[in-house]
């Protein structure tokens, strides 16, 4: 077994666990314990007052087997070159486990975006793109937006691409603004996804949506859709949290009300007819739902125990240790794991792909409609997958998707 010592080598951990009990072939194992490549670039960036400052950025490519490899961008002051390996992993497995023909990939700069102008954001984007561009493209790596990125540095990235091939090249990233060839339905698609485990999370334990108490650990895009869509369900949203601290009200949140705050101050600290929790209370708070949807390993050994919900949907990548999960399924907790209760945003990514390539656009129904039924089905088999193997839904949903992968591997075979 690989010594667990890292972010990567967690999920590494994991893969190897999985490959072994899947008896899959040691070339193909190899190949899914190491990335395929691997680009580390320091570029400058003139700022508003004339100082010129060097920025370090990653792109990675963890596997393409099963087709153009697939992941976000992330602007983060604390994001490191491990961080983005295991998340292009965590991508490898999320699109095949949801079986839609990508491979895995992760980008991201350390940077803090919030401190930044929004000139000093697009020539960072530009430059960063620029830099990048030898791996991208709409047929080999296709970035979309992550934690401090948005459709607007999306549409930076798809310009500074598409100037250097001298036509518009819409298909080079996904989760752009619509008028320039994003999809309907992208903005909610991860939440959306969130909710669709729920639900069937929920419908599995016999549990009635309806009456069910929901506690969120994050207010960015996913977090903040996954509770106002399930306040829409008719879930009471007991407690919210955002990066300085959080809300409770046992009686429920005016989510909507809370979103607007939001929106407008930056945070959800303060809200009316609340008392203030922090982000470690509110993972322990008693519910049915808890989501999970802020950073990594956000429940550890350490608090696992305390952890009181029925269903966990991991709405952030890797927010729970592999230690700490163990504890969670011990104490009979439903845990839907990250590669596919997250999954929603990769699948209408796809989706804007396909559609971008056809020239050829679908309303916000259809969409949802295609987002729904993938979803429903990843779930399904997963779960039958944790039914006939005895084992729980991460493992279940490792063992689905490396088979898949190992299978496009044995298909394809070595070049040369």
């Amino acid at each position: 077994m690989v010594e667990v010592s890292s972010a990567f080598q967690m999920v590494v951990s994991q893969i190897d666990a999985v490959c072994n009990r899947l008896k899959v072939k040691d070339a193909w194992r190899l190949r899914l314990e190491n990335c395929e490549r691997e680009l580390t670039v320091h570029f400058p960036v003139k700022m508003d007052d004339g100082e010129v400052k060097v920025f370090t950025g990653f792109r990675i490519v963890h596997n393409d087997t099963r087709g153009p490899a697939k992941g976000g961008i992330r602007y983060h002051p604390d994001v490191t070159l491990d961080e983005t390996r295991a998340l292009a992993a965590l991508m490898t497995l999320k699109t095949a486990v949801v079986n839609i023909p990508y491979g895995g990939a992760k980008g991201a700069v350390i940077c803090n975006p919030k401190v930044l102008s929004l000139n000093e954001l697009e020539r960072l984007t530009r430059r960063y793109t620029a830099e990048i561009s030898i791996l991208i493209g709409p047929e080999s790596d296709i970035p979309a937006p992550d934690v401090g990125t948005n459709p607007q540095v999306m549409a930076w990235i798809m310009d500074t691409y598409s100037m250097g091939k001298g036509y518009s090249v819409p298909a080079v990233v996904t989760g752009k603004p619509l008028n320039i060839g994003g999809s309907k339905g992208r903005f909610e698609a991860t939440g959306r996804g969130c909710l669709i485990s729920a639900q069937l999370a929920a419908k599995h334990l016999g549990i009635n949506l309806k009456a069910a108490t929901v506690a969120v650990q994050g207010c960015g895009n996913v977090g903040a859709t996954t509770a106002k869509l399930l306040a829409r369900e008719g879930c009471r949203v007991i407690a919210v949290s955002d990066s300085k601290s959080g809300v409770y009200n046992p009686k429920g949140l005016d989510i909507e009300g809370l979103l607007i705050q939001k929106r407008e101050t930056g945070s959800v600290v303060g809200f009316k007819d609340t008392e203030a929790i922090t982000n470690a209370e509110l993972l322990e708070l008693k519910c049915d739902i808890l989501v999970p949807a802020a950073l990594e390993h956000q429940i550890v050994k350490t608090n696992a125990a305390a952890v009181k919900a029925r269903i966990v949907i991991e709405g952030a990548n890797g927010p729970i240790t592999p230690d700490a999960h163990k504890i969670l399924v011990d104490n009979g907790i439903f845990v839907v794991p990250d590669i596919l209760a997250n999954a929603g945003g990769v699948v209408v990514s796809y989706l804007e792909w396909v559609q971008g390539l056809q020239s050829f656009f679908w309303d916000e129904a259809d969409v949802n409609k295609y987002l729904e039924k993938i979803m429903t089905s990843a779930f399904t088999e997963v779960l039958e997958m944790s039914q006939r193997q005895k084992v729980d839904m991460r493992d279940a949903a490792y063992m689905l998707a490396i088979k898949r992968i190992a299978d496009a591997m044995e298909v394809r075979g070595i070049f040369p």
